[in-house]
C-alpha cells in the first residue's frame, strides 16, 4: 500500500548516487591517515602502494593467472577509450549500443577513430540487442552493466570462448557486483567510483593475452596521445602493470581505493559483495512488483540491473503526459527526497526515460533501501496531489 503520510524513519545513510557512488560503511577520512602524500609516486614505496592495489584488485576479480591489469588515467571513460584508440581498427567492430554509455562508444568510433567496417547493434533504453546477431569474427563492444537503463547482459553464454575478434566490456558498474566469465572477456574496464565507492579519477584496465598480442602486432593508423600508449618497442610496457603509471596518480585516492579493497574483503570477498549488491536491489524490485504506478525500466527480469536501479512511473495519468511533464513530474519526485534528505541524486540521467535511478551496489546498506522505499511513496503521492490541483 502506497504511504501518503510521512515516514518517521530515514535512512542512515542517504547516498543513493550511481557515481561516485556512496562510501563503504564506516568510512571516515581516518582510512587516509596512511596515504603517502607529499613523495614521489615513483619511489619504492609509492609504486609498492601501486602494485598492492593491482594485485588486491586481480584477486578480489578472481583474474585468470595470465591476465593482467593496470591502473590508466580518466576513470572509465579514460581506460576505455584507451583500449579503443589502442586496438580497434585491425578488424571490423560489432558495437552494441542500448544506453547512453554504449552509445558514446559508438559516437567515438565513427565521428572520431572514423573507422569504415563498424555495425551498431542498438536497442532501445529497457531492452538489450538481438545478442544472438554479433558476430565474433569482429571485435566486439558493449557494456556490462548499463548504467542509465539499468540494463545488463544475464550472462556471457553468448560469447564463444574460440572468436577471432576481441570483446571489449565496460564493466565500470558491473565489476564487483556481478559475475564476469573471463574466458569470454578479452579486455575489461571499470572505476573506484562505483561498485567500491572510492574516489574518482583513475581508472582499471584488464588485458587478456589475446589483448596484448593485439598490442604487440598492430600499430592504429591513428597518433596516439601519451596517456593511451601501453607499449614502448612494439612490446607491451609491462611496467604499467606492475604498479608504474603511465601519468601521476593520486595517491590519496589510492589510498581510499585500497582502503575499499581491504573492506571487501571483511565482508567476504567477491561473493559478499555480490551478495550485497542482490539483497539491495531485490528490496526495490520486490516493493516495484506490488506496486502498480512503477515499473522496472528493464523489461526483461533477467536482464535487471543489481547496481543502477532503474525505474519509470506507470500510473496512465503520468504516462499520458507530453514528455517534458513527464520528466517534470520525475524531477519533482527525486526533488523532494532530496529535500527531506532521504536519497540525493535518485534522479533519471539526462538522456534515459523520465523515472528514478537508485544505487544499490555493495557499500550501500540493505536496510537503507528499506527505508527509502516509504518515502518514495510519499514523494510519489505529494507528487501526484500537486498535479492534480494543477490540473
Amino acid at each position: 500500500m502506497t504511504t501518503t503520510t510521512r515516514p518517521q524513519q530515514r535512512p542512515d545513510c542517504a547516498h543513493f548516487s550511481s557515481g561516485p557512488c556512496a562510501k563503504r560503511p564506516g568510512w571516515s577520512p581516518e582510512a587516509l591517515a596512511k596515504a603517502f602524500l607529499g613523495r614521489s609516486h615513483r619511489a619504492k614505496e609509492g609504486k609498492a602502494r601501486l602494485k598492492l592495489a593491482i594485485d588486491k584488485t586481480k584477486a578480489l576479480l578472481g583474474l585468470p593467472a595470465d591476465y593482467i591489469c593496470a591502473i590508466v588515467p580518466a576513470s572509465d571513460t579514460g581506460a576505455f577509450e584507451l583500449a579503443m584508440w589502442s586496438m580497434l581498427g585491425a578488424r571490423g567492430v560489432d558495437a552494441l549500443a542500448w544506453e547512453s554509455f554504449g552509445e558514446g562508444w559508438v559516437t567515438d568510433m565513427t565521428k572520431q577513430l572514423k573507422l569504415s567496417d563498424i555495425r551498431v547493434i542498438k536497442a532501445p533504453y529497457g531492452e538489450l540487442p538481438d545478442l544472438s546477431t554479433v558476430d565474433f569474427s569482429r571485435d566486439v563492444l558493449f557494456t556490462s552493466n548499463g548504467t542509465t537503463s539499468g540494463v545488463r547482459v544475464p550472462d556471457y553464454n553468448w560469447i564463444p570462448a574460440n572468436r577471432a575478434g576481441l570483446t571489449f566490456a565496460d564493466a565500470t558498474s558491473a565489476a564487483f557486483a556481478q559475475p564476469i566469465d573471463w574466458s569470454k572477456i578479452d579486455v575489461l574496464t571499470f572505476s573506484w567510483q562505483k561498485v567500491l565507492g572510492s574516489e574518482a579519477a583513475h581508472g582499471m584496465l584488464v588485458l587478456s593475452p589475446r589483448a596484448v598480442e593485439r598490442l604487440e602486432t598492430y600499430s592504429p593508423p591513428w597518433p596516439l596521445p601519451k596517456i593511451f600508449r601501453l607499449t614502448k618497442g612494439g612490446k607491451l610496457n609491462r611496467a604499467i602493470f606492475e604498479g608504474e603509471t603511465i601519468n601521476t596518480p593520486s595517491m590519496l585516492a589510492l589510498e581510499d581505493y585500497l582502503d575499499a579493497l581491504a573492506w571487501a574483503d571483511r565482508v567476504g570477498g567477491r561473493s559478499g559483495l555480490m551478495a550485497r549488491a542482490d539483497a539491495n536491489a531485490k528490496v526495490l524490485y520486490d516493493w516495484v512488483e506490488r506496486t502498480p504506478w512503477i515499473a522496472s525500466l528493464a523489461v526483461e527480469p533477467k536482464t535487471r540491473s543489481n547496481t543502477s536501479v532503474c525505474l519509470k512511473f506507470t500510473d496512465p495519468a503520468i504516462a499520458a503526459l507530453p514528455l517534458e511533464a513527464q520528466a517534470a513530474f520525475a524531477k519533482s519526485v527525486s526533488g523532494l527526497l532530496e529535500k527531506e534528505g532521504v536519497a540525493m541524486d535518485a534522479g533519471y540521467y539526462r538522456d534515459a526515460p523520465p523515472g528514478l535511478r537508485i544505487w544499490t551496489g555493495s557499500t550501500v546498506e540493505t536496510r537503507d533501501v528499506e527505508l527509502l522505499v516509504p518515502w518514495i511513496e510519499w514523494a510519489y503521492a505529494e507528487a501526484r496531489a500537486s498535479l492534480a490541483k494543477a490540473a
